[in-house]
């Protein structure tokens, strides 16, 4: 299991997303307004669309290329249900988004991006 400090999560308002690089992929990390944070892939499997820059409720996050919507909890498509997600853990520990990735290479570190 690797885990990744992602910085200060003050610096993420609430109601609004980021993307983040976590080892090679692009994470989309939001803080939902009950100062909850989710994580997806960063990347919409439609045509690329940057999530980090779409709209979310409690719930959801819509694309903002072609409005695709997904679950934050599951990362299944509610509009094009062949379409998912990659959904990570994340969590605030001492003021610090922490996402913990399963291995890819089996070793265990702390990183920070």
């Amino acid at each position: 299991m690797t885990t990744y400090r992602l910085g200060p999560v003050d610096e993420l308002p609430v109601g609004e997303g980021r993307a983040y690089a976590v080892g090679d992929e692009m994470v989309a990390v939001f803080r939902l307004r009950t100062g909850e944070l989710r994580a997806v892939s960063a990347v919409c499997p439609h045509a690329g669309g940057p999530l980090a820059d779409g709209l979310i409720d409690a719930k959801v996050v819509i694309c903002p290329l072609h409005q695709h919507v997904f679950a934050l909890e599951t990362g299944h498509c509610q509009t094009t249900p062949h379409l998912a997600l990659r959904t990570y853990p994340v969590r605030e520990e001492s003021g610090q988004m922490i996402m913990n990735v399963s291995p890819v290479s089996g070793s265990d570190s702390t990183t920070t991006s």
